[in-house]
């Protein structure tokens, strides 16, 4: 009898092991960066692990003017990974791994681009199509229209000539949730107060296929400018938020669940975490 018991307990102990739900892998691209990515990236990796649902892997490029042998040696594996998380901002990386992640991306793979992610590679037209809207790098109404909403709520694609990316100075700033539908702000406050950060404004880009979600109001442009975005690239889904240009930035627990529910709705399509109670609310920043 006590050997059947053991048997059973055994049985049960392996049961719940397997029932466990596996974690996303995470593969997050640094290295360079015109911003501290040595002090954004530990805080990226903690905000999605220890949610418990993510398993992190780092890939460090090449260091600024570096010899072509070392890029040949980096070549990162984006298939191997749900997800890949961009905190780079640098010199355009070899023709075979831009070829690697477009084709990565486009075949059904999963991108998420945080802050000044987005300032890179101007002039690489794949990576514009994917991330949908960049900053600096060149970029003007030759790269696309300029999108941000109006006072009357509606979306506006501007044509016009003017230079893409700018901002003022940092600030705390209210986020102003566009889509309560979508799994990543479904459930947020209309309105939350994001703690201090650059509000990027006069984004640019090829625009295709981009979802808005949130913007915040920009006192520099005097325009609501997209701060959670989601993007169709192939058949491969992509997260895009210009927030988070430091570690005290990415403290704040708005821009934390908007990180993970961005990350998991990337890699999976879905988005099963709960809001936290301590989310901020239009009056009340939360920071951790």
């Amino acid at each position: 009898m006590n050997y059947l018991k053991s048997l059973s307990l055994l049985f049960i102990v392996f049961s719940s092991v397997n029932v466990l739900p596996a974690k996303i892998r995470v593969l997050l691209i640094d290295g360079q960066n015109n911003h501290n990515w040595k002090a954004t990236t530990p805080v990226m990796v903690d905000i999605l692990e220890s949610s418990g649902s993510f398993k992190v892997t780092v890939s460090t490029s090449p260091p600024k003017k570096s010899e072509a042998a070392a890029w040949a040696k980096w070549n990162p594996k984006f298939n191997s990974y749900a997800v890949t998380v961009s905190n780079y901002n640098g010199e355009m990386w070899p023709k075979e791994v831009q070829d690697n992640l477009t084709n990565y991306v486009k075949g059904g793979g999963s991108f998420v681009v945080v802050h000044a992610a987005n300032n890179a590679f101007g002039q690489w037209k794949e990576y514009n199509q994917m991330i949908g809207l960049g900053g600096w790098g060149g970029r003007n109404e030759k790269s696309g229209p300029y999108l941000f909403y109006n006072d009357l709520g509606k979306l506006v694609r501007d044509p016009r000539p003017g230079r893409g990316g700018s901002h003022g100075p940092q600030s705390e700033f209210i986020v102003q949730v566009r889509d309560f539908k979508h799994s990543i702000t479904k459930g947020m406050p209309q309105k939350w107060l994001h703690s201090k950060d650059e509000l990027y404004d006069s984004l640019r880009g090829p625009a295709e296929k981009v979802k808005i979600l949130a913007t915040a109001y920009s006192e520099k442009s005097k325009k609501h400018e997209p701060m959670i975005m989601t993007i169709s690239y192939g058949k491969g889904r992509v997260f895009h938020t210009p927030m988070g240009h430091a570690d005290y930035s990415m403290k704040c627990i708005g821009f934390q669940e908007v990180l993970r529910r961005g990350t998991e709705w990337a890699a999976t399509g879905q988005v099963t975490s709960e809001l936290p109670l301590d989310f901020p609310t239009e009056r009340k920043v939360s920071s951790q």
